[in-house]
């Protein structure tokens, strides 16, 4: 059976053929200009931008200036609606044009203070340590409630520093709904530990709350935001940060394609679930199956009649036969009960096996990917330079060893999540199953050939202590033929698994 796709590369059950072999041809080496046209066609297709501190910190002045000019109000009170309304600034000017005061009352940004201190004498007594200070020691919100500077800097420092709830601080009154503006805080916050803590929750709020087209990258100390605002009717969602980190800009789990968000959020749910490689114990003492549905169940009440929640069948937890009203299975009826734990554990056991045959593989790929980084970070550290002297190639033009090792971290972490594929295709798809198994093991030969090159061949030419090889032009030739046939390989192949190879439209029941 012959499968065919639009650019006849990838589908076919021949033995005849090998796609790593017969389409590479020797117009494919030695073409360092196509690889570099393709990663710039690349590049242009690319639908996201990744944003900087400084260009999140011009994004968020801009929308305040907006609203101070729009509103007429200071940049203050702009901040404490943009704050509130989530940073969006259709939500402030829809709710400030439609009801000024009740926004104001909502918000906490009174009009007039709800305490005049111009009635009081000299002396004006604190609300929170009840000492008496002069007029220039006191400081107020809005609202006009009394507090020295000194009580007012340790209640914002210790908002500060119980979190990000520090943006909208109230004035400390319990009945005041008033809110803090950032002038206050800036005049009496000097310690800088707790100005920048400050600043930086009100530069993340802006990307958390407000902008839903803008994401944080999840890579750990990471300080940049990817902006995915044109999206192109595409599904792919990966995208790689500045950092160098790969991430599905839409569940923010590592770049996952060709299997879709919620196939990764099972996957991961499922290996992280106690791992169930170790609960195989644990299922064989405590579960049994449904005689009808073989579904696990879990006895959790003394009495042995079962129904199963799923089926509805009703049975002797013992013995497992069909429950009635005067069913026993007191006597001893030879070794059908033995037989039928055999068999009960014989498939908790295929159960098992078949998650740790696509586990085992999703994570060693995973390891080999990361082992691959490292070698890569070796290659560009240490072994350029001396593969530039031995060979006499300017570093520029080794570019294509860099360019393997790329393409095999990107091609070890698409075929980690084929095997998330293989495991969720259903049983009864036989021809499907098999023709993936076919793609997988053509995708696992090309990049284990590719990788021996990028790994074990060209470490014999870093090693060398001879003049220049005369063998290491074939050696170019070859990886960058390899590079290119393994990547056109897999960017179809991740094509064909995005649709779910529809393609394969054979009838399993016949």
């Amino acid at each position: 059976m012959d499968y065919s796709d639009d650019d006849g590369m990838l589908y076919t059950e021949s033995g005849e053929e090998n796609l790593y072999i017969d389409h590479t041809s020797e117009s494919d080496y030695g073409m360092e200009e196509d690889m570099h046209n393709d990663s710039t066609s690349k590049r242009d297709q690319i639908s996201y931008i990744v944003l900087k501190e400084e260009d999140i910190r011009e994004h968020q002045n801009t929308d305040i200036e907006q609203i101070s000019t729009v509103l007429s109000i200071n940049q203050v009170e702009a901040i404490i609606l943009l704050l509130h309304y989530q940073w969006s600034s259709s939500k402030v000017e829809d709710e400030w044009f439609t009801g000024e005061e009740r926004v104001r009352k909502t918000v906490g940004m009174l009009k007039e203070h709800m305490v005049d201190l111009n009635d009081q004498d000299v002396n004006i007594g604190c609300g929170i340590c009840f000492e008496s200070y002069l007029r220039e020691e006191i400081a107020t919100v809005s609202c006009g409630h009394p507090y020295c500077k000194t009580c007012w800097t340790s209640y914002i420092t210790e908002k500060i520093n119980n979190g990000p709830g520090c943006l909208m601080i109230k004035c400390p009154e319990p009945s005041c709904y008033a809110v803090v503006g950032q002038d206050m805080i800036d005049k009496l916050i000097t310690i800088e530990e707790d100005k920048e803590k400050y600043w930086r929750y009100f530069l993340r709020s802006y990307v958390k709350e407000g902008r839903n087209n803008i994401k944080w990258c999840p890579s750990p100390g990471c300080v940049y935001a990817v902006d995915f605002g044109t999206r192109n009717g595409t599904e792919n969602y990966d995208v790689t940060c500045l950092c160098s980190y790969d991430f599905c800009w839409n569940c923010s789990e590592d770049a996952h394609r060709p299997v879709n968000c919620d196939m990764v959020s099972k996957w991961i749910t499922k290996n992280t679930k106690d791992n169930e490689s170790k609960n195989t114990t644990w299922i064989l003492a405590n579960t049994k199956l449904c005689p009808n549905c073989n579904c696990h169940i879990e006895k959790n009440q003394g009495c042995n009649r079962m129904t199963c929640s799923i089926c509805n069948h009703s049975f002797c937890w013992i013995c497992l036969c069909p429950y009635d009203g005067g069913h026993t299975c007191h006597k001893f009826e030879g070794d059908d009960e033995t037989k039928i734990k055999r068999k009960r554990a014989r498939r908790v056991k295929r159960t098992i096996d078949r998650y740790m045959h696509y586990y085992v593989r999703w994570a060693n790929n995973q390891s080999s990917r990361l082992n691959a980084m490292e070698d890569l970070k070796e290659l560009q550290a240490v072994q350029l330079e001396k593969l530039s002297v031995k060979q006499c190639f300017s570093q520029t033009q080794l570019q294509f060893t860099v360019d393997a090792w790329l393409q095999i971290i990107e091609c070890r972490r698409v075929l980690k999540w084929t095997y998330a594929y293989g495991y969720y295709i259903p049983r009864e798809e036989r021809t499907k199953k098999q023709f993936f198994e076919y793609l997988q093991g053509e995708a696992e030969v090309g990049l284990e050939r590719l990788h021996h090159c990028a790994e074990e061949e060209l470490q014999h030419f870093v090693d060398e202590t001879d003049d220049p090889s005369t063998d290491f032009d074939d050696f170019r030739k070859k990886l960058i033929g390899l590079t290119k046939v393994t990547k056109t390989y897999f960017e179809n192949l991740v094509k064909a698994l995005e649709n779910d190879l529809a393609d394969v439209a054979v009838d399993d029941s016949k």
